[in-house]
């Protein structure tokens, strides 16, 4: 809400919200409140629409959406489960609809930069990725809405999907996972804490630290920056991409790298270097993109297959936790692995334009 009624190309048109508390938000942003989908459609119809509701609602709520021939722009995950996921998507294919998916550290500047990075061939040839989301949530976090402590939430659903798409963009697809999980701390039905291994078509492999339980700053809301809500901490990396030639700490944007090709040693010093870069909020960008989006000047950044795709990789790393086997997303299977389900596509991504528009 803030980033559009700070926008200079979209307007914040109407919020629809059932619960009592929103009778005071809609009054202080100064726009109409409406009970349902239903009520807004019939009686204030938007441009465009934002649906950040509860996880089980994405599927129902973007169906309804797209029958109504409204763009919008879907919190992640695009869906609960792979299946159901994979509904949407197909109406997406036949409708033709305007989707974009809320990964929205795909709109980083940080990202943007770090991907540059790799793209130039700095590091030489990649070779493997570390990364963690290690943060706690509060108590209240849970009592507030006691959905998150169910089936269809938990950090590999809610958090690790961010970072499912974050290592995409940096390293490519992700083919095959292992993982541990443990909800021993909360002991909620959910995991809590999740050791995980990543192997990409590339041949990099990957590991990953995820924990909503450990009092730690190493996730990327306290290290970004991008967030103000967050205290932050200038010393806390989330990624080390290592390559054969150098590696890069995300989000700090250390660089070290071999100054020649003879000198690639581990007896040899490293050239240390702090890449340039800005730093804004991400959210901000997918606001203005997915204006871009609504009145047709672009395609999503983050389409409906990608946000599948990112469910699926979530998906296997649950589905592997839970087996104790490794999930093969390449579609191959072995003795010791088992495959989940044909990989889908990347859509392609497109940069977003400027220009005014209304939209909720």
């Amino acid at each position: 809400m803030a980033v559009a009624q700070a926008s200079a190309s979209v307007v914040l048109s109407a919020i629809v919200d059932p619960s009592p508390a929103a009778a005071d938000v809609a009054a202080q942003a100064g726009v109409p409140l409406y009970q349902s989908l239903e009520e807004l459609l019939a009686r204030d119809r938007p441009d465009g629409l934002v649906l950040a509701t509860p996880n089980p609602l994405h599927v129902p709520q973007a169906l309804q959406c797209i029958t109504a021939k409204l763009p919008i722009l879907l919190e992640k995950p695009i869906a609960t489960t792979v299946a159901k996921g994979a509904q949407l998507v197909q109406r997406v294919k036949e409708t033709g609809a305007r989707v974009l998916i809320g990964h929205h550290r795909a709109h980083s500047p940080i990202m943007a930069k770090a991907s540059e990075v790799i793209a130039s061939g700095k590091l030489g040839q990649l070779v493997a990725v570390m990364g963690s989301a290690t943060f706690l949530k509060p108590d209240h976090y849970f009592s507030d809405a006691p959905w998150r402590r169910e089936a269809g939430a938990g950090p590999i659903l809610l958090n690790m999907i961010h970072e499912v798409h974050n290592l995409r963009m940096l390293c490519g697809d992700i083919v095959a996972v292992q993982a541990f999980a443990s909800h021993a701390t909360r002991g909620f039905p959910v995991e809590d804490t999740v050791a995980i291994n990543l192997r990409f078509a590339s041949g990099v492999l990957g590991t990953f630290l995820l924990s909503d339980t450990a009092a730690s700053a190493r996730s990327w809301e306290q290290t970004s920056r991008e967030n103000k809500a967050y205290a932050s901490y200038d010393d806390e990396d989330c990624y080390v991409i290592t390559g054969t030639n150098g590696s890069l700490s995300v989000p700090t944007m250390r660089l070290k790298t071999y100054p020649r090709p003879q000198d690639r040693s581990w007896w040899k010093e490293f050239e240390v270097d702090v890449v340039d870069m800005v730093r804004d909020d991400p959210l901000k960008h997918q606001m203005e993109h997915f204006g871009c989006v609504v009145r047709g000047e672009a395609e999503p950044l983050v389409s409906a297959q990608d946000g599948l795709l990112n469910l699926r990789i979530t998906e296997a790393i649950a589905e592997a936790a839970r087996s104790g086997q490794t999930v093969n997303l390449a579609g191959t299977r072995t003795d010791t692995s088992h495959d989940i389900r044909d990989v889908l596509a990347l859509g392609d991504a497109v940069p977003a334009a400027k220009s005014a528009k209304s939209f909720q």
